[in-house]
């Protein structure tokens, strides 16, 4: 849900008008419309380099999930992991665009310590793979798109933690 819905439906469930917080919260969301539309292009366009980037940086971190026996051994098991950074880039790009981190709570948080428990992958792992995607894509932006961007990705660091 976008923080625009969120503060009419909490308003409304409320039977009262939005406040002035509520109403200024939209009004800073709104001035930076465009450049979430850009920094989700950018993501978008750039998720391939972006993945690239990143699983190069996790398996010099953890080069045991490459090695014989690893969770990432070979290309079928490595394109697995590749598939689940594009995953997570792509729900950032939803956050990001939203403006809230509700839809990421609910498509990409609940659950996924025992999901990844319940495969053998590593949870530990998943959070530096989260951290190396941030990396990655913090490269590609202004620092002002940077400071947007930067608190979806430890949301769902820490919610992995």
């Amino acid at each position: 849900m976008s923080l625009v819905s969120q503060i009419i439906v909490s308003a409304d469930n409320e039977l009262r008008y939005p406040s002035i917080g509520e109403l200024q919260s939209i009004q800073s969301y709104l001035k930076t419309g465009e450049q979430r539309i850009t920094i989700s292009c950018i993501l978008r366009d750039k998720e391939q380099d972006i993945i690239q980037e990143a699983s190069k940086a996790i398996f010099q971190i953890h080069p045991e999930y490459i090695a014989p026996g690893g969770n990432a051994e070979g290309a079928r098991k490595r394109s697995l992991c590749l598939r689940d950074y594009g995953w997570y880039l792509r729900l950032i790009t939803y956050g990001i665009l939203a403006g809230d981190k509700e839809s990421i709570e609910k498509i990409g948080v609940i659950g996924v310590r025992e999901m990844y428990n319940s495969l053998g992958v590593p949870i530990l792992g998943m959070i530096d793979a989260i951290d190396c995607l941030k990396k990655a894509t913090l490269k590609l932006l202004r620092q002002e798109d940077a400071i947007i961007v930067s608190p979806y990705f430890d949301f769902i660091i820490q919610g992995m933690s």
